[in-house]
């Protein structure tokens, strides 16, 4: 099958779970749409799929296929496609790695995706098989780590950062999410996860440290409710500083890609 017109693939990665990985995903999308890009969304966590809530896509909802090919469901002006739109929310997916990576190889490249300048890839944490399915077969633009200041998280952040090094995928930058927790009574802020983390990192590694996002309660509940941050306040905080990232994103995976891709999966 082939994957035609999508001229950036760009992976959205963590060493570990619970950091926002996701969160940061669909707003980064979101972001770059709304730079005037054609922006696509691919669900990768085959195990814990979340974009169809976080894009606020009504449950049960399907995609339809046409020509054999799964066609991705439209939310907030992006494409997206999720294992959440082909099982049901109370599923789990009960499969070992290479069943899961298979199923990852279609849903990405038996999708019609049409004209993408980007296609987001929210990855699964850790550097297990799915990682290595997706860096080893399809020629990424780059890669965005996510990680949060504690040092537990940070640990697991290099061992990503190592293994995208390793498959020869540029690390696009770091996002260090809940940098801070801000008051929302008071205003006082609070690094509850240590401070620096992020940027410590991105300069062990010579890589940018894209933003540093902070922990509070909009965020959360935007989210909830399927409508990212980046919609619901673009001028807070957390939108700015994801704006500003999506720009840097958008550059330098654009110089590192060149021509549009063309995956067959043989």
């Amino acid at each position: 099958m082939h994957l035609p017109g999508v001229n950036n693939l760009v992976a959205v990665a963590s060493g570990k779970g619970g950091v926002g990985k996701s969160t940061v995903s669909v707003n980064l999308a979101v972001a770059l749409s709304q730079l005037g890009l054609r922006v696509g969304l691919l669900d990768a966590d085959i195990y814990g799929p979340s974009q169809g809530t976080l894009l606020g896509i009504p449950p049960g909802t399907r995609p339809q296929v046409k020509d054999k090919l799964l066609q991705p469901v439209t939310a907030h002006g992006l494409q997206c496609m999720s294992m959440s739109l082909v099982t049901s929310a109370s599923t789990p997916v009960i499969w070992r790695g290479p069943m899961a990576s298979g199923a990852l190889q279609q849903l990405l490249t038996q999708t019609r995706w049409g004209e993408l300048d980007f296609l987001i890839v929210d990855m699964p944490p850790g550097t297990g098989d799915i990682q290595l399915t997706l860096a080893q077969r399809v020629p990424l633009s780059g890669v965005v780590i996510v990680t949060t200041p504690q040092e537990v998280a940070l640990l697991d952040a290099r061992k990503g950062i190592e293994m995208f090094r390793k498959v020869e995928v540029p690390i696009l930058g770091i996002i260090e999410n809940m940098s801070l927790h801000i008051c929302s009574q008071c205003g006082y802020e609070d690094a509850i996860f240590g401070s620096g983390g992020g940027a410590a990192v991105a300069e062990e590694y010579g890589v940018a440290l894209l933003a540093q996002l902070p922990l509070n309660l909009a965020t959360r509940q935007q989210s909830d409710a399927g409508y990212p941050i980046m919609l619901a306040d673009p001028d807070c905080d957390t939108s700015r500083a994801l704006m500003a990232a999506a720009e840097v994103v958008a550059a330098k995976a654009t110089r590192v890609a060149g021509p549009a891709i063309n995956i067959i999966d043989d």
